[in-house]
């Protein structure tokens, strides 16, 4: 197997003429600075680059591990007891053997940003436009299909759980009212104000887990271990393996963590102990809520409470908390359009977003309304949680976190591979093009039957 590389405990030529300061920030400070963007979307207002893809101030591989913890251990998981119910111990075994996949593959996929110890590449999309020129675009239309694909399931998420509470309003109803809240995210042009979002927003998610893990541990006598089976159900597993894909996903970031760490040679260590955190989290927390609620679970796990009062008041938390995690990959998703279509003639398509006094242009913020309206109509569209996060991991999901690393890193690192790599990088290729095809077909059909179920 791959061992720690040997290129990580190596400075990359001309980090040695620009010396890094060694303190730690505070954990406000780390979320507003160190918020893991995707590697094509440049931080605003940092200190100047070093030329390798790390700002001046680098983190601390604990500071890392909270940015990739942030990245896997997201919104989503209110959805893992509903896996549980439905897959069994199938979901279980998805839970932890994607996050052992994903570790890997991340790990290949910052092998390829080297050659003989030195970085030759800085982000995702180098690295596919070294594999094949131009593929770097196919990288850019996932990160991108990944980005609003969030931003559509966050207010899918939102609606289940307003709808819950008062259903008086119907969920396409809270779905425009949510989004009308969410137009201010056409204004956002600095990240510092996004961090800050996000770092309220972890303090949601630690709150609502904490409530939600000492209720089901409440019920811990009535627990029946025998309600998870290992039945299988070949129809809903593969949305299923997806939705697990789906929550898995942080590759995006991860190039551009990797350059701004400290230390690069403890980069492998970080990942690993992040994901091993994760899937313990991940499986606990997804059988509590199963074993807590049984056949009583719903999709949204806070859902399944009987207490109305006590579900609304966790509702509730969960709603500010999709709120608060809406505008990250809103605003990561506009970094990539700016700086792919609207830098410019001749750099871009399209002249620049910016007036020259530096502020937005009318007709860049008027894109920016109807880019969050998209959202809104596609989740009006497709208002189904766990197809559509299966649907989305089994495509973008697949693509970013197993097939395109395992292949990049066979083409790239060939000459420098055993044939247990070589075979390992292959089989990786093999099982995630299964599990996206087989993905892809069933969680459609999952979907259409969603659909159909609902116009009837």
């Amino acid at each position: 197997m791959h061992d720690v590389p040997s290129y990580q405990n190596q400075q990359t030529s001309g980090e040695g003429s620009n010396q890094r300061p060694d303190h730690l920030e505070t954990i406000e400070e780390t979320a507003i600075s160190d918020q893991p963007l995707p590697d094509d979307v440049p931080k605003q207002q940092e200190p100047a680059d070093d030329g390798h893809g790390a700002s001046s101030e680098p983190i601390s591989a604990l500071q890392a591990a909270w940015n990739v913890t942030n990245a896997i251990q997201g919104m989503f998981i209110v959805g893992l007891p509903i896996a549980v119910k439905v897959g069994g111990w199938w979901s279980i075994g998805a839970m932890v053997g994607v996050a052992y996949v994903c570790y890997w593959t991340g790990v290949l996929l910052i092998e390829c940003l080297y050659e003989n110890g030195v970085k030759k590449r800085k982000t995702y999309r180098e690295i596919a436009d070294f594999y094949k020129p131009g593929f770097g675009k196919w990288v850019l239309a996932a990160q991108l299909t990944e980005l609003l694909s969030t931003c559509i399931i966050y207010l899918v998420l939102a609606a289940d759980l307003l709808q819950s509470c008062f259903p008086s309003v119907d969920k396409p109803g809270w779905m425009m009212i949510v989004s009308a809240s969410l137009l201010t995210c056409s204004f956002l042009d600095d990240l510092q104000i996004v961090s800050r979002l996000s770092f309220f927003n972890a303090i949601s998610h630690l709150v609502v887990n904490l409530i939600m893990m000492i209720y089901c541990l409440s019920f811990v006598s009535q627990w029946s271990f025998s309600s998870i089976t290992f039945a299988l159900n070949i129809n809903t597993l593969p949305t299923i393996v997806g939705m697990v894909v789906f929550g898995y996903t942080s590759h995006i970031f991860l190039p551009n963590l990797e350059g701004n760490m400290k230390n690069p040679s403890e980069f492998n260590m970080m990942l690993k102990w992040s994901h091993i955190a994760a899937a313990i989290f991940k499986v606990v927390f997804g059988m509590l809520g199963f074993l807590t609620f049984g056949e009583l679970t719903q999709q949204e796990i806070s859902n399944s409470l009987p207490n109305q009062s006590f579900k609304i008041l966790v509702n509730l938390i969960l709603v500010v908390k999709a709120l608060l995690s809406y505008p990250l990959p809103f605003y990561a998703a506009v970094q990539l359009l700016k700086n792919n279509l609207f830098m410019g003639y001749p750099q871009t398509p399209f002249t620049s977003c910016y007036s020259p006094d530096k502020s937005l242009r009318e007709w860049a913020v008027t894109l920016r309304i109807i880019l969050v309206l998209f959202t809104l109509f596609v989740a009006l569209s497709v208002p189904y949680l766990v197809e559509l996060m299966g649907l989305v991991g089994n495509i973008t999901g697949t693509m970013l976190s197993f097939i395109w690393p395992a292949l990049f890193h066979l083409h790239i690192r060939q000459k420098a591979l055993n044939n247990f790599d070589k075979r390992f990088d292959q089989g990786i290729i093999i099982m995630g093009c299964s599990v996206c095809i087989s993905g892809v077909y069933f969680s459609s059909m999952e979907l259409l039957r969603a659909i159909n179920s609902a116009d009837s």
